[in-house]
């Protein structure tokens, strides 16, 4: 009877996998900040895509790790870059079973970990770096990315972004904005799997995380620019505005449930504390509950495969 009335499911179609693939790498390389995530090869990649392709969730969201950095993060826009390859790769093996999203952002590739070019005096110079977001698009979408999932949270990087890719004849690649990206303590393990240059923080580009109301002009604004979709990051310390974005979005609404959500998660599962199985999938259908079409998650295999047998 509970199961007849409940007013949130989860299914697998609402899950999307992130997912890590490392220049130069012999083998998969564990993440040891987070437990069952590794740092792919091209070919660990590959059968990493497959099996979530078999196990029906919707998409997948690549981050590449390059082994050489520099000032203007080069290799995000070079074709045979680790992110680019990647992504061709994912094409390949899947086809279009799976939603390809790439990140586009510079601070996997610049050697300073910011997520822009560098003014001289050292601060994000937000106008240049919008000009190597709009060379980012067009080499993800020649690799064959479905959507481009910018994630720096620089001014104008929507419109920017779908500007260039329509003037290139690619309005079929799709924007997955990160809209509400706030400078959250919560992406620690997400550095480590990055292996993250980064000195500080991202304050002065990522929101305050007081701030609601901004959030929701954040997100008109990238609705106004031309997202497809919008999303809240990190999720679970977030419901609130998710559940208010959700409510005032006329596009669909993701959420990413970020590296230390996962890793506390994972941590308290390991000392007994908690009932892994269950924890996990109340937090994503509390995310799901709050308003998110899409969840961005590290379990979104797993979970998928519990779902399907719940079905049986």
């Amino acid at each position: 009877m509970r199961r007849s009335v409940a007013e949130t499911r989860l299914h697998p179609a609402d899950l999307i996998l992130p997912i890590f693939v490392k220049e130069g790498l012999a083998e998969p390389t564990p993440i040891v900040s987070m437990p069952g995530v590794m740092q792919h090869t091209r070919d660990s990649l590959k059968q990493a895509v497959a099996e979530a392709a078999a196990a029906g969730i919707s998409a997948v969201n690549i981050f590449g790790v390059p082994a050489v950095r520099d000032a203007v993060g080069s290799g995000a826009t070079d074709p045979d870059g680790v992110l680019n390859r990647a992504i061709a790769d994912v094409r390949a093996e899947v086809g279009d079973a799976l939603v390809v999203q790439a990140d586009l952002c510079l601070d996997e590739f610049t050697d300073h970990g910011h997520c822009g070019v560098l003014a001289p005096d050292g601060t994000v110079d937000n106008d240049a770096s919008l000009v190597r977001y709009s060379e980012m698009a067009l080499a993800q979408a020649a690799a064959g990315a479905h959507m481009v999932a910018p994630s720096g949270m620089m001014d104008g990087q929507v419109a920017v972004i779908r500007d260039t890719l329509d003037a290139a004849g690619r309005s079929d690649v799709g924007v997955l904005a990160y809209s509400a990206k706030f400078a959250s303590a919560f992406y620690g393990p997400f550095r480590d799997a990055v292996e993250s240059t980064l000195e500080g923080d991202r304050r002065t580009y990522q929101m305050d995380s007081a701030n609601r109301r901004e959030a929701l002009r954040e997100v008109e604004l990238d609705i106004a620019e031309g997202a497809d979709v919008v999303m809240v990051k990190p999720a679970g310390p977030y419901l609130d505005v998710l559940a208010e974005v959700a409510a005032m979005s006329t596009v669909p609404v993701a959420a990413y449930q970020v590296s230390g959500e996962y890793a506390m998660i994972e941590a308290a599962a390991a000392n007994g504390w908690i009932d892994r199985r269950r924890a996990i999938t109340e937090s994503v259908l509390g995310i799901r509950r709050a308003g998110a079409d899409q969840v961005l998650t590290y379990w979104a295999v797993e979970l998928a495969h519990w779902l399907r047998e719940e079905w049986r």
